[in-house]
């Protein structure tokens, strides 16, 4: 349940005090975790260069923090794949990966206050008048996206009559020297004031913060109903109000540590060309809303970084969407079924997959489950049920519970003509999309014990490969 506080208090989740600007956040990273932020010092080009670093480490089984301080073409360094490992998502809310989710669910409750500040960064440069967005910090991604994009653009409106704030991601390319093409989600909150103000004959006026602390950026991502602030999550996550300043003209709450601001209207009227853009499907998507966004203003520190987030089916794209949504389905399920014991999104399913592990007590429960999941989460498409033994967190694993427990006539069950993502490639015109469960728990009937090795001798062995240098 969603409550207003004054401040995080009684934590069960003790850390440091978080500070709201990233350039401190790097460098106290850096400091703390210094095998976790590699530093390219080469230069690096800004078409693609940046993605296939981020990939060839991927291969290895790598996901540090990313610095790129040259990259030719930019003016300013990159910082990138923030969010490519939940071990890094877990330690900014002083959890483990294994509490990632009942941390992030305990502070994104907790609905804290903006605090309005006089002097900030990100008003260190503010133009006014001889817009040209072209100087804007961006990348190509992959050879198939339409240009660069800014891939970390999340776009702050407020409602027009309750002055309730909404954040959300939404990638852009330059269309003019005074406008970006830009697509929004025809489902989310952002689309419904765009809606509002078409019925008044209005463009919308938006700012779109290009860079700022993580935690800022993971609220952004929030799964709350329309009207609740997701800058209160960020306070929440925060444990303290998020400092804001006003943007020059319309008066919006941006971040006062931010990056990049830009400010200016959405022209709910007009249609340009936007994409195809790599998506989190591993897939370049044609599909967009097409949108204009016309930029009158804009802010930045003096010393800015473009922080990027790293597109198509990056771990970092994927644990940004997946880290509220994940912590949610895991508070509601174990809510509902308290046999459940742990919940996992695995980046090789993109969004469209989930593993459930459970301590079954009736016959059944299994399937209950995954009903529940694959009801609650619009995305998923499969769900894979496993005992709670199992690590949910390791394809691997939870593919032996499949081959060894499951059995096709009896443990599948499947749903038909539901709403699905609209980027799903395989989905229907019409956006529908068919959904699975397999049981993969042992079941009553099942008669097979697990070969095991005794603890002791597991700590013989490490002694041995320890003294022969291989551990």
């Amino acid at each position: 349940m969603l409550e207003k506080v004054s401040s995080a208090e009684n934590r069960r989740f003790p850390r440091a005090r978080q500070s709201q600007d990233f350039h401190e956040y790097l460098n106290d990273y850096r400091a703390g975790h210094p095998d976790d932020v590699l530093v390219i010092d080469e230069q690096v080009s800004s078409d693609q260069d940046i993605t296939a670093v981020l990939w060839a480490l991927a291969e290895q089984g790598k996901s540090p923090l990313l610095v790129f301080p040259k990259v030719a073409g930019l003016t300013m360094g990159v910082a990138t794949n923030i969010f490519g490992s939940r071990v890094r998502a877990a330690r900014m809310l002083g959890a483990t990966p294994q509490t990632l989710h009942e941390a992030y669910q305990f502070y994104a409750n907790q609905l804290v206050p903006t605090e309005l500040v006089s002097s900030a960064p990100i008003l260190d440069v503010v133009e006014r008048q001889h817009i040209d967005l072209s100087s804007l910090p961006m990348i190509r991604h992959f050879e198939t996206d339409r240009a660069p994009y800014i891939t970390n653009g999340i776009i702050v409106a407020e409602h027009p009559d309750t002055g309730a704030g909404n954040l959300s991601y939404h990638r852009a390319m330059l269309h003019s020297p005074t406008e970006l093409a830009t697509s929004l989600h025809s489902r989310g909150h952002l689309w419904r004031l765009l809606a509002i103000a078409k019925e008044r004959k209005t463009p919308l006026p938006v700012a779109m913060v290009i860079g700022a602390h993580p935690l800022f950026m993971l609220a952004a991502t929030a799964r709350v109903p329309l009207g609740v602030d997701e800058r209160e999550v960020a306070g929440g996550l925060f444990g303290e109000p998020l400092r804001i300043v006003k943007t020059p003209r319309y008066g919006i709450g941006v971040p006062a540590c931010a990056e990049i601001v830009l400010e200016g209207v959405i022209d709910p009227t007009a249609e340009v060309q936007e994409g195809p853009f790599g998506e989190f499907t591993g897939y370049s998507s044609n599909r967009s809303t097409n949108n204009l966004l016309r930029v009158e203003i804009i802010m930045r520190r003096k010393n800015a970084m473009l922080i990027d987030v790293a597109g198509g089916n990056s771990a970092e794209h994927l644990n940004l969407g997946r880290i509220p949504r994940e912590s949610e389905m895991v508070e509601k399920l174990k809510e509902r079924f308290p046999s459940v014991t742990a919940v996992h999104y695995p980046s090789s399913g993109t969004h469209f997959h989930a593993y459930v592990a459970l301590k079954q007590v009736r016959p059944g429960e299994a399937r209950q489950v995954m009903l529940g999941l694959l009801g609650w989460d619009p995305y998923l498409k499969t769900v894979i049920a496993v005992d709670h033994d199992v690590d949910v967190s390791q394809d691997a694993s939870v593919l032996w519970a499949l081959a060894t427990h499951f059995q096709p006539h009896r443990d599948i069950l499947t749903v038909d003509g539901l709403p699905g993502s609209a980027l799903d490639p395989s989905s229907s015109g019409i956006g529908t999309t068919s959904r699975m469960g397999l049981d993969a728990t042992r079941g009553p009937d099942f008669d097979s014990v697990r070969a095991e090795i005794s603890p002791a001798s597991i700590a013989r062995a490490a002694g041995i490969l320890g003294r022969a240098g291989k551990l």
